[in-house]
């Protein structure tokens, strides 16, 4: 087994070359090393800020577009990946691994942010993947402390990509 990526684009704004995809999935593999996850599927999909902004105040009651929102499959980062057994058409069994769960980025967020911080699309859309990868692993950002924890988890991810400001 592997980790795996599976992506949507549920957004006009942007095309999504295949080349970010790969870097995604790079960031992906690199954190998960961090962390010691080999297993397991992650679910990206890209939005508009309309579209974040109604999943912000549906689940989390804040009216507000955000940058990115991750919906978690488990609830504490050090527990065991259940595998599931499914049946495949010649009725052989087969392992499949859970799901970490869901990432919504918005575009239009990371589009302006990029420019607000000087630096590529392609580091901000990176910089809020992993950032929504620690979350589903179960890192926030609630206080001072863990907030430079997970800031640095992402930096350190970001800096081994060549993802650098």
């Amino acid at each position: 087994m592997s980790l795996h990526l599976e992506w949507n684009n549920e957004q006009e704004e942007l095309q999504i070359p295949e080349s970010l995809i790969e870097q995604l999935n790079q960031l992906l593999q690199l954190a998960a090393e961090m962390e010691g996850v080999t297993e397991g599927e992650v679910e990206l999909t890209f939005v508009d800020d309309e579209q974040i902004h109604q999943l912000n105040r549906d689940y989390r009651g804040i009216d507000r577009p955000t940058d990115v929102l991750s919906f978690a499959m488990h609830e504490e980062k050090d527990e065991e990946l259940d595998i599931i057994y499914e049946v495949d058409s010649e009725d052989e069994m087969s392992a499949i691994t859970d799901t970490f769960g869901d990432i919504i980025i918005s575009v239009t967020r990371a589009r302006a942010q990029s420019e607000e911080y000087g630096h590529s699309l392609e580091r901000e859309l990176g910089f809020l993947f992993v950032h929504g990868f620690l979350h589903l692993l179960g890192y926030d950002h609630q206080d001072e402390a863990s907030e430079q924890e997970m800031m640095s988890k992402q930096e350190a991810v970001l800096r081994q990509a060549g993802l650098t400001r």
